[in-house]
């Protein structure tokens, strides 16, 4: 199964099966509280509110929108939003998060607390599921915002979590591009390295559910007529479904260069915890957060 556009995906939601629930932390922000209405409007997902009470009411009158009361769990501080937003989930009161007006740093505070907060003993990583014109299908790029360095043994759980993804929505075995500045392997270049690690790591089983192939640049992995021009033999040559990068730098400048020179659309998610939690950029659109709303609500089937 492959997915060439974001309004595909509306096809796997099915309200009338198993309604999600979000628990939008911080609901007083005009992109993401506009996004949520659109969602419940359609009648995909039901919402939480946190946040303070009369300024997401002056947020839904701005917009438009329509809140009831019943919906507004109120929150008078960021930490205090999100814990609650935490708590929701604990409960089963909601199904994921999703981050409103406050810090990336705020809102996973209580996330990753070891004793009320959602953790799974794995990593957490960014997964961005990216629709771009040039490309034939959608493909994830990862980590661009959680782990700065990651080591071998995270890159192993990033690709899980991304992996993870990927099967919730249909694949049976997705193309993993280990990215490096050339596919030779280089002792000098550590990425290379790992690239050569993790594909050794898939041929053994200890990596499974997904092909790996690495190092590989990112022309090879994207761009079929590259690997026949330079002769290089690859099932994800041209046709890869996960990029993972070397670190959250490359991660942050890739994606970004995608969105703003590129054209492309995007939905993005973390990963690794008890639910998936919608965290995009401060500067992304209505748009965005709602194709990351409907990521959510696949990712989150159990």
């Amino acid at each position: 199964m492959v997915f060439k556009k974001f309004e595909e995906l509306l096809a796997l939601v099915d309200p009338k099966a198993n309604k999600k629930t979000v628990a939008l932390v911080r609901a007083e922000d005009d992109h993401a509280l506009g996004a949520v209405a659109e969602v419940v409007e359609k009648g995909l997902i039901d919402a939480i509110l946190i946040g303070n009470r009369e300024a997401i009411k002056e947020t839904a009158a701005h917009l438009g929108v329509n809140v009831r009361d019943e919906q507004i769990l109120d929150a008078q501080t960021p930490e205090e939003a999100a814990t609650e937003g935490v708590k929701l989930i604990r409960e089963g009161k909601a199904d994921f998060l999703m981050k409103g007006k406050l810090e990336t740093a705020q809102m996973l505070r209580p996330v990753v607390n070891k004793e009320t907060g959602l953790g799974k003993g794995k990593v957490m990583s960014h997964v961005a599921l990216t629709e771009i014109p040039s490309y034939h299908k959608l493909v994830i790029t990862t980590d661009g915002g959680m782990l700065p360095y990651p080591t071998l043994e995270q890159k192993k759980q990033i690709i899980e979590n991304a992996v993870e993804v990927l099967h919730r929505l249909g694949y049976e075995n997705p193309k993993v591009c280990v990215l490096a500045a050339s596919e030779t392997p280089n002792p000098k270049m550590p990425e290379s390295m790992d690239g050569v690690a993790l594909k050794e790591m898939n041929q053994k089983g200890e990596l499974t559910g997904c092909i790996v192939e690495g190092p590989i640049s990112f022309d090879l992995a994207m761009v079929k007529e590259r690997s026949v021009t330079k002769g290089y033999e690859s099932p994800c040559a041209g046709d890869a479904d996960i990029l993972l990068v070397p670190n959250v730098h490359a991660g942050n400048m890739l994606g970004k260069s995608l969105t703003e020179m590129a054209h492309a659309k995007m939905a993005g998610l973390i990963m690794g915890a008890k639910c998936p939690i919608v965290l995009t950029s401060r500067g992304s659109s209505e748009e965005e957060k709602f194709n990351s709303l409907i990521l959510a609500c696949i990712v989150s089937n159990k």
